[in-house]
């Protein structure tokens, strides 16, 4: 069951600021979108990407998105 913290965030504007973010760290995940399909479930599809595409998003998170 979803917290009350996860049901009030707009999964848009989540979408969003993680769009900016991944663009921060150089990154672009082309198929990034809001599941318009399961509104309540307020879900961010991640979409397909390259193995290079994964390899840097795995390597940026280790960093903790620092360069």
């Amino acid at each position: 069951m979803a917290t009350k913290e996860q049901q009030d965030i707009d999964p848009f504007a989540a979408m969003e600021s993680l769009r900016a973010a991944l663009a921060d760290a150089g990154i672009v995940l082309p198929s990034l979108a809001v599941d318009v399909a399961s509104p309540k479930l307020r879900l961010v599809d991640l979409g397909r990407v390259r193995a290079d595409v994964a390899a840097r998003l795995a390597d940026a998170l280790r960093k903790g998105g620092r360069e």
